[in-house]
């Protein structure tokens, strides 16, 4: 007999990002299907807000989401802003498709919906 689970929707998977040989990987990758960045500070209680609304996002939405920790892998979140030309902010959303960005938010407009939505909208 096999067991039916109710547990909740399943959510997004952080994977956190360190180098940034691990960046490139995730421009590549965005060229089949959009890639969420998150640029998160552990230090700073708006990030940790952004940090909830993200870990929330639909799995079905967005399988993953890269996690930059600034203070683990501050070489990494400057190579972005390099990358992509978006001014560097701690909490910061960017999504990525085809090798460019296509959406970015920071702060108190990182939200479940704002993030499934743009991932809806370019996929």
């Amino acid at each position: 007999m096999s067991q039916v689970s109710s547990s909740p929707q399943q959510t997004a998977k952080f994977n956190e990002v360190f180098d940034a040989g691990e960046l490139e990987e995730l421009f590549a990758r965005s060229q089949a299907a959009p890639v969420v960045l998150f640029k998160h500070s552990l230090t700073c209680p708006i990030s940790a807000y952004a940090y909830r609304e993200m870990s929330r996002v639909s799995a079905v939405a967005v399988p993953e989401i890269a996690l930059i920790i600034v203070q683990h892998a501050r070489a990494t979140a400057n190579a972005i802003v390099e990358r992509t030309g978006i001014r560097h902010e701690t909490p910061q959303a960017i999504i990525l498709h085809r090798g460019a960005p296509i959406w970015s938010a920071s702060h108190y407009d990182i939200t479940i919906d704002a993030v499934e939505q743009a991932v809806s909208d370019h996929g």
